[in-house]
């Protein structure tokens, strides 16, 4: 499917640019410490899952859209509390990111959800046991 593809390119582009973001954002652009800070190891961990993500894995796909949402609240949280305004900046554009892939994810994983629904329905179709 055309649209499965888009929706997996856009969920592995949008993990690759939050990595870079985040270490561009905590090494150059607005480090919390002149010169850089360790904060930037805060990206590693999405290095976890694109491997999974790479390659199409539905599990790996499903948990790391549900552990993407830590970055979500750090960005809404420096969006709402860091003092520069170009730092601000950034944590908007991490939570774009991290919607990005969230939603990527999501829309790729549906169809093979519903196909998991209707798989689960038909076996416990089968399964029944009629009653008096």
């Amino acid at each position: 499917m055309q649209t499965q593809r888009v929706f997996h390119t856009g969920a592995v582009t949008s993990l690759v640019i939050l990595f870079a973001w985040l270490l561009v954002w905590e090494i150059v652009v607005a480090p919390l410490h002149p010169g850089g800070s360790l904060l930037a190891l805060k990206a590693l961990p999405l290095l976890l899952p694109l491997r999974g993500v790479l390659k199409r894995d539905l599990y790996t796909l499903q948990w790391s859209s549900m552990v993407i949402l830590i970055y979500f609240v750090e960005g809404v949280v420096r969006a709402w509390s860091d003092r520069t305004e170009i730092s601000r900046m950034m944590a908007l554009g991490e939570v774009l990111l991290v919607v990005s892939y969230f939603l990527f994810a999501l829309l790729y994983l549906r169809p093979y959800k519903k196909q998991a629904q209707k798989l689960a329905k038909e076996l416990l179709d089968k399964v029944k046991v009629p009653h008096d």
